[in-house]
């Protein structure tokens, strides 16, 4: 019972996180065969979330491994916190630093898009807007009152809400966030930003389950396998059964 439970709610969660919300999240569309767009969310990773965010789970050598990268690219280019490519992704940041100056522990990253859902992710990286009353200048319509600063504000740049006033069905005046102006560009026009999004949810999703890709293949050849087999038994069975037939 406790087994269907618990089956039931991971079904839901992805409404659960729509709920929660309160926004539409937007398809990532991410592909984990696109072996460039792993390469450059591994890049951005490393470069953005690396520093406060662990990921445990990874070792270098296995990453570049999966992303068709030597360990001396690995080494040259994704390496900064770590001096053996055997090591696992890990930080120098403890527990107690980071609920110290975020309020909260910082989660590893690991296995986040399993925990969230690569769409959440998306939409969660391209919705963060200025809002003077948080600690670090901004807010996030994907997770409200979020304890994190905008680290790719460079890429996107920084935007503020647009809301919509209306009432509600008790006749209450309710906002409703309906877009956002740009107030200072970033680096990134907004279809080269979400590009970059998409690749770095890409790669966390890779990250969440490193096999996955393989496991594909091999159930491709599985089923390849008892096609045949299925022709095999059945030309076997005609053939013991025919003076019975």
């Amino acid at each position: 019972m406790k087994t269907k439970i618990f089956a039931l709610m991971m079904l839901l969660a992805p409404a659960f996180a729509f709920a929660s919300s309160g926004i539409k999240l937007d398809k990532a569309d991410v592909d984990l065969s696109n072996q460039a767009s792993l390469q450059n969310g591994a890049k951005l990773f490393v470069n953005y979330c690396l520093s406060c965010h662990s990921a445990a789970y990874m070792r270098y050598n296995r990453m570049g491994q999966d992303l068709g990268l030597s360990n001396e690219q690995v080494k040259e280019n994704l390496m900064f916190a770590a001096e053996k490519v055997g090591e696992t992704m890990t930080i120098a940041m403890t527990p107690e630093d980071a609920k110290q100056m975020f309020g909260t522990k910082v989660p590893d990253l690991s296995v986040i898009a399993r925990a969230r859902g690569a769409d959440w992710l998306y939409t969660y990286l391209r919705t963060f807007y200025l809002d003077d009353s948080r600690p670090f200048g901004v807010n996030n319509a994907a997770f409200k009152d979020v304890g994190m600063p905008h680290v790719l504000w460079e890429l996107e740049g920084l935007k503020k809400p647009i809301y919509e006033t209306h009432k509600d069905h008790e006749g209450h005046e309710v906002q409703t966030l309906t877009g956002y102006e740009m107030v200072k560009p970033g680096k990134l026009t907004p279809a080269e930003y979400d590009n970059e999004v998409r690749d770095l949810v890409n790669f966390l999703v890779y990250m969440g389950e490193p096999a996955k890709l393989k496991r594909y293949t091999i159930g491709v050849w599985v089923l390849l396998f008892l096609a045949v087999l299925f022709v095999l038994a059945y030309a076997l069975k005609k053939e013991y059964w025919k003076d019975i037939h």
